[in-house]
């Protein structure tokens, strides 16, 4: 079974929209065991829509659509399946009600231009799961189908895992189950992590069941992902967990966490396991961390808070440090001590470097220090970032919570 997607916009092709719906489309129909080799943007015009479809069902089995579902006039997608598939288009009533529910329960009345919303090309079937005003749809074309889900991720998602999904699998009579688990790995480049997993990936090469994949992640690090296919999910569960102890004998404590976490949520876990408490002084990476733990512990549990010292009366005024702590190895011990005893916490974090003293031009600009207070002393990590002021800002979150992971695991 071929599936492939069509992303529908304008927006898209001007670049004032990243189209992150067609990679998650693709990730999933790939953990469905649906191959999926084409992947297509295309504008707001009737035409070259009906184009595009009609091509994509010359050469697979089944065709996704995303976008142009909603009551505006450049929202044509019902329009083009209906060209795609021969047939008018036919007012559902049903629809035009669900959809006049949904304004009233949200307190507003509906537009007219809504009720066009409530056109299905005739033969098509209407998705169940509809979280918005715009229903998904099913449309058959002889042997092939069409699916056309709206543009918003969180329905579309909802639409895929609830019907689209199931449908394709049962199409092509799919009995099998896809699973993969993703460790998140930091310190070491794809290449490296490449050459560690050589002798391992060969031999996985040769069984074809589990497999590895690497996927660059940029500030969230590398990712490894272990994907095993089996008759049910409990024996797929098994060749992953077997598969996981292999990689982690290899990496080591260079993979920080798996699947859902994230460097700040293990790096919580770690402190709140000790019972221990944080807090950070950001000149590098101004406020990037805190806004990153403040999401995971809003309470303030472990994460009691930060400074933004980029001015020199506030070093001194708030942390009682020389108004010349900004920039260097020193400054960086200074400043996560300074924290740490200004809040009180376990723990002092802080991020200052060459482009805090606007050293962006010189050979030096992603020369960051990153400063850990714990244990009645101060330690100093220099690091060197790639990239523009913005990336090192980012990159020196991740490195310094890692920093403190590998301190506390110590």
């Amino acid at each position: 079974m071929r599936c492939e997607v069509i992303a529908i916009g304008t927006e898209l092709l001007l670049g004032q929209i990243t189209d992150t719906n067609s990679s998650w489309m693709g990730g999933e129909l790939a953990l469905a065991g649906i191959d999926s080799h084409y992947q297509t943007k295309v504008g707001d015009n009737l035409e070259r829509m009906v184009e595009c479809i009609r091509q994509g069902l010359n050469r697979s089995d089944a065709v996704i659509t995303c976008g142009g579902l909603g009551p505006t006039q450049d929202d044509i997608t019902r329009a083009a399946l209906c060209a795609v598939m021969n047939v008018e288009m036919i007012h559902h009533p049903e629809i035009a009600e669900r959809i006049r529910t949904m304004f009233a329960s949200r307190g507003r009345s509906m537009p007219n231009n809504n009720l066009q919303q409530a056109d299905v090309p005739e033969g098509a079937t209407v998705i169940p799961q509809q979280p918005g005003t715009a229903p998904g749809l099913i449309c058959p074309v002889d042997n092939k189908v069409i699916y056309a889900v709206p543009g918003v991720p969180h329905e579309m998602r909802t639409m895929m895992t609830g019907t689209i999904l199931p449908d394709l699998k049962r199409r092509a009579g799919l009995d099998t189950v896809i699973k993969s688990r993703v460790l998140k790995t930091w310190g070491h480049s794809e290449s490296r992590l490449s050459e560690l997993l050589a002798d391992r990936i060969t031999e996985l090469d040769e069984t074809g069941n589990p497999t590895l994949a690497f996927q660059a992640s940029g500030i969230d690090g590398i990712k490894v992902r272990i994907t095993a296919k089996a008759h049910d999910a409990s024996e797929a569960s098994k060749l992953i967990a077997a598969e996981e102890t292999r990689v982690r004998e290899l990496l080591g404590r260079y993979i920080f966490g798996a699947d859902e976490q994230s460097m700040e949520s293990v790096v919580l876990d770690l402190l709140r396991s000790r019972g221990m408490s944080l807090a950070l002084a950001e000149i590098t990476s101004g406020g990037i961390a805190s806004a990153r733990l403040s999401a995971i512990d809003p309470s303030g549990d472990v994460f009691y808070g930060s400074v933004i010292p980029a001015a020199g009366k506030v070093r001194q005024a708030v942390l009682g440090l020389p108004a010349t702590s900004l920039g260097t190895a020193d400054a960086a011990g200074q400043l996560a001590e300074g924290v740490r005893t200004a809040f009180g916490t376990s723990v002092g974090l802080s991020t200052t470097g060459q482009h805090d003293l606007g050293g962006d031009k010189d050979s030096n600009a992603g020369l960051t220090y990153l400063g850990i207070a714990l244990g009645g002393q101060a330690e100093v990590e220099q690091v060197r970032l790639p990239g523009d002021r913005e990336r090192v800002r980012q990159y020196s979150v991740i490195s310094l919570l890692n920093a403190l992971r590998l301190r506390l695991l110590t």
